[in-house]
């Protein structure tokens, strides 16, 4: 992580593109936040662009803007994100579900710094810091012809991965105490610490949820807390009977034990039950009824 945040430091400085990879929850967009402020663009803005959040044809209006009468519904002129980020950042979040067809305006933004408004056929200039995110592996993606080859290389000149909490243990007990001690203080509760059922639940949990699922255990935790530290009873019911983060392969475990925290794990770290059971390589009724069999619904 050192090393990691050491050359994310170094590229802020300049206007070099930037890829952030890990799972969900990890930081990736905090980290884009962290880079822009260190960036001589620092006074410009910061925008970010949710590519799974809307349809194609929304998408590439939110992000290079339309004239009016261009299609349905566009009864305005609008300039879009990427004139917003004039000057600045533009962060795409989850870039490795924007649709294909929307990749190749997206190079020529990068490469020209060029980009034209829906309806409209006149070139704009654009002076942007793009950043992009993904929790997805783009290398297998441009494989399956999911994502351009052309963009990934362009897009990949910084890349910085962030890892999971559970590959973290020496982060841990900092992270958790650092949230602790943050919304104790926001609440106006004294709290000292976790009980030691506490401490061993928390060693046990996968936290498939990574950091945001910490900070909001912790945050949820501190709220009903009664006494001067969590206890188990402050934690979510999965925190009672956790199952041990440790299950690995070769491991004294029933395969039924493999397969429950393996799907449990990819649902936590994806949006949908079908890219849940694209990553399975299985269809979406199988997963529902593992799902069942497994208790995970």
């Amino acid at each position: 992580m050192q090393k990691t945040l050491a050359i994310a430091f170094k590229a802020a400085e300049t206007s070099a593109s930037i890829l952030i990879l890990g799972p969900s929850g990890t930081g990736k967009s905090m980290l884009a936040r962290e880079i822009h402020k260190r960036s001589p663009n620092k006074e410009n803005a910061f925008v970010t662009v949710s590519c799974p959040s809307l349809s194609k044809e929304l998408l590439e209006s939110e992000l290079f803007g339309h004239v009016k009468g261009s299609f349905t519904g566009a009864v305005n002129d609008t300039l879009g994100k990427v004139a917003a980020a004039e000057g600045g950042t533009l962060f795409l979040d989850e870039i490795g579900e924007m649709p294909l067809e929307i990749q190749p305006k997206l190079l020529r933004l990068l490469q020209e710094r060029e980009y034209e408004r829906v309806g409209e056929s006149r070139a704009r200039r654009a002076t942007v810091r793009v950043i992009a995110a993904t929790n997805r592996n783009l290398a297998e993606e441009v494989k399956a012809g999911r994502f351009r080859e052309d963009l990934f290389y362009r897009l990949n000149v910084i890349t910085l991965t962030l890892t999971g909490l559970r590959d973290r243990p020496a982060d841990f007990t900092r992270l958790a105490t650092s949230y602790l001690e943050f919304f104790s203080k926001r609440i106006g509760k004294r709290l000292n610490g976790f009980s030691p059922p506490v401490a061993d639940a928390f060693a046990r949990y996968a936290w498939p949820g990574n950091l945001r699922e910490l900070r909001n255990v912790i945050e949820r935790a501190v709220i009903l807390s009664g006494g001067d530290q969590i206890e188990l009873a402050d934690l979510p019911e999965e925190f009672s009977g956790a199952p041990d983060a440790r299950v690995a392969v070769g491991g004294r475990v029933t395969l039924d034990e493999l397969e429950a925290e393996h799907i449990r794990r990819v649902l936590a770290q994806t949006r949908t039950l079908d890219d849940a059971a694209k990553m399975l390589g299985i269809d979406p009724a199988t997963l529902y009824r593992k799902r069942q069999k497994l208790g995970l619904t």
